[in-house]
């Protein structure tokens, strides 16, 4: 099939891509707002954006990224050259989310078919406005075989993954992840799975709390809480959480004014049944800040919560909403007790002014990827890779890593025929020694 070895059909297929994409970026920006309020400026900044530039960055290095790469060959093949020749997987099924419904539906199909491969995307049911466009989208720049958006509930999804395929990459819920990971297995199909957990954020008494707390509130309450990366809980020296939570009970107010369910910038719960997940969560819980709601828009406001028990369920579960636990800490032992009581989370956090601290902490323990002195924002950077280590994911994307993922390395020695070294060949009787001495000064 053409867009398997024709790079210039899998580049051209990206631009006509980009002109639909960016033809559709007013009706994708009402279509988040329809789905959940996300405010146009969020759904430039987080998503229409991030689909134009990492489209615009792919077209532009495609062909070097696909050149066989050239490595040094090993001395005992002499002479030879010797090649990483990037081939397609084959068929890749892209599951997506309804968090970002735009975003993590386009880029890795863009990173698919860069790398040569057919792909289906099955993107959320629950952002359906999204998805409809996204499926307009799709339909309008590619060839149908090469690729197609399939729109429907559960039951699609499930019967996606009973088939065959030689790639699957989903973006999700752990719960859903292990489902995925199991239908995978029947098959040895290869995976990416981008999942989530509970996200810490640590702040010590060094921290510039003023700045602190407005970085938390922005990362925290983007999207209304429904990102993966967003801090999960706070971790607050004793010496300044009371000052802190001053700080972002007026952050919260400074940004979403005294009632933000009147406020255009702050979304809302994608539907009923996760809106009622958010108000269990806070049952028999300290609400110091926050906690109204309202059904009939399935919203809840910002939400503070001091020192939930650890054995509560919103101290239990990943949050993915806009209730925000704050626990106090006096020794890093009191922080360690807590982190490692959960498994390895998609990003850590951590605000301090000392360098040591802040070292100390990231090398300490395990986590996807995350920030000193500010939240979320390593996921904007292509440069960077993006994915979770343990229950928060397998694999990592973005920029040329994207194309990476989709392709298979395949190795390949060109070995020259004008010598023939005889060493390798048996009979072996006298060779020993002088292997020996080859391994020796080669290895």
């Amino acid at each position: 099939m053409i867009f398997k070895t024709d790079l210039n059909y899998r580049k051209q297929a990206l631009v006509k891509l980009l002109l639909n994409v960016q033809k559709k970026e007013a009706e994708i920006i009402q279509a988040l707002y329809d789905d959940f309020k996300k405010p146009a400026f969020e759904a430039v900044a987080t998503e229409t954006s991030y689909i134009v530039s990492e489209l615009e960055y792919t077209i532009k290095n495609l062909k070097k990224w696909a050149k066989p790469q050239r490595v040094l060959p090993s001395f005992l093949n002499f002479p030879s050259t010797d090649y990483l020749y990037k081939e397609p997987y084959g068929k890749v099924l892209v599951i997506s989310p309804w968090n970002y419904p735009y975003q993590l539906a386009l880029a890795p199909l863009i990173a698919a078919v860069a790398a040569g491969n057919q792909v289906v995307v099955k993107p959320s049911e629950l952002a359906e406005n999204t998805s409809r466009i996204i499926a307009e989208i799709i339909a309008a720049s590619f060839e149908e075989q090469h690729v197609q958006c399939v729109l429907g509930g559960v039951e699609v999804s499930q019967n996606l993954l009973s088939q065959r395929w030689d790639y699957i990459f989903f973006t999700g819920s752990v719960a859903v992840g292990k489902i995925v990971a199991q239908a995978a297995a029947t098959h040895l199909t290869p995976v990416t799975l981008e999942l989530g957990g509970k996200n810490p954020c640590i702040i010590d008494e060094s921290a510039d709390l003023k700045l602190a707390a407005k970085r938390i509130v922005w990362g925290k309450f983007l999207n209304a809480g429904q990102t993966c990366i967003a801090p999960d809980y706070l971790l607050v020296h004793e010496h300044i959480k009371p000052k802190l939570i001053e700080y972002l009970k007026a952050e919260i107010i400074l940004a979403y004014g005294e009632n933000p369910q009147e406020s255009t910038d702050f979304p809302r719960i994608i539907n009923e049944k996760n809106w009622k997940r958010q108000l269990q969560l806070l049952e028999n819980q300290t609400v110091i800040f926050g906690g109204q709601s309202d059904v009939s828009d399935f919203y809840l406001a910002p939400t503070l919560v001091d020192e939930p028990s650890l054995d509560s369920l919103v101290m239990q579960e990943e949050i993915f909403g806009p209730i925000l636990p704050i626990l106090g800490y006096t020794s890093e032992t009191d922080l360690e007790k807590i982190i490692v009581r959960y498994e390895k989370p998609l990003s850590l956090y951590v605000f301090t002014q000392r360098k040591s601290f802040a070292q100390k902490i990231i090398t300490r323990f395990s986590f996807g990827g995350g920030c000193i002195n500010d939240t979320v924002i390593h996921f904007a950077n292509k440069r960077l890779p993006f994915g979770g280590v343990g229950h928060s994911g397998i694999g990592a994307y973005h920029g040329k890593r994207s194309f990476e993922l989709f392709s298979h390395n395949k190795p390949i020695v060109k070995k020259a025929t004008w010598l023939d070294i005889p060493l390798r060949y048996a009979p072996y009787q006298g060779k020993l020694s002088g292997l020996k001495k080859m391994l020796k000064w080669f290895s």
